[in-house]
């Protein structure tokens, strides 16, 4: 009987939002694949936590699949982990769990703290309807398609962005959105420095050039605003005349009309019948 995969969080910084279903899934799987088994066993260490692990990050993961993948075929359970909150989400663990299900492998989440979600509640910025970007590409010629692509997203978008390259990407957003456009930039979350803050992307630009960037960042940048169409009383009754024309009657044309416009039926009905 095949074992199976855990995808499993791990605190993005504070290690008390380590979950005790979290820490005892750890203690009992067979192995860990680790993204750095460096920043891992620091944490099976604080938990006192001994357990067999196996590196698995971007670039070795495609020939560590049928070796991971072989193990739990032979009745061991795997738990995936990233450095910080949950696998597969800009961190390695999504190309596995999808060969886990190829192979008829049960997967079962465990989970644990998100940055892009934390940042999002604490963000001050609309949550209603988000997208989840990720990291913009190093490729100059890729980021600007790729922001080029959201210039009228008008959902919250949230991206992820290391210190040393937040003011470009800072300043080729507000190229794109516009200086005035508001961002709430999150740093070092759940941990002593947390801070968030509430800038234009204008603001953002200054403030960082002049301030170096330290720890790791979520920007959480308001959506396009919808341009609200302001209709005068005399338009409504032009657009009501317009559907008079294609042949609806006039209480059927004071209706279209004011839906459109929110000038009220009535008054648009009286205007017609004059």
């Amino acid at each position: 009987m095949a074992g199976k995969l855990y995808v499993v969080g791990t605190p993005i910084g504070n290690l008390e939002d380590f979950s005790p279903r979290a820490e005892r899934i750890l203690s009992e799987v067979d192995f860990i694949a680790a993204e750095d088994t460096r920043v891992t066993l620091k944490l099976l260490n604080h938990f006192e936590i001994k357990k067999e692990l196996v590196s698995y990050f971007e670039h070795n993961k495609d020939e560590k699949h049928d070796y991971l993948i072989g193990r739990m075929l032979k009745g061991e359970n795997c738990a995936v982990v990233s450095d910080a909150g949950m696998p597969a989400i800009s961190d390695p663990g999504e190309d596995l769990v999808r060969e886990a299900y190829k192979n008829g492998i049960e997967v079962e989440s465990v989970p644990g703290p998100v940055a892009f979600a934390t940042a999002l509640c604490i963000s001050g910025v609309s949550s209603g309807r988000f997208c989840f970007e990720g990291f913009l590409s190093v490729n100059r010629q890729s980021r600007r398609e790729h922001l080029a692509e959201l210039k009228d997203e008008t959902r919250t978008m949230i991206f992820y962005e290391a210190p040393h390259k937040l003011v470009k990407t800072l300043s080729d957003m507000a190229e794109t959105f516009g200086e005035d456009r508001r961002v709430a930039v999150c740093k070092e979350l759940t941990k002593i420095h947390e801070t968030v803050y509430n800038f234009t992307f204008g603001e953002a630009v200054s403030y960082f050039s002049e301030n170096q960037p330290r720890g790791e960042y979520v920007l959480v940048i308001e959506g396009k605003k919808k341009e609200v169409v302001k209709y005068t009383f005399e338009d409504a009754v032009k657009i009501a005349n317009g559907f008079i024309k294609k042949g609806e009657s006039v209480s059927a044309a004071a209706k279209a009309a004011a839906a459109i416009t929110n000038v009220k039926k009535g008054d648009i009905y009286k205007e017609l019948v004059k």
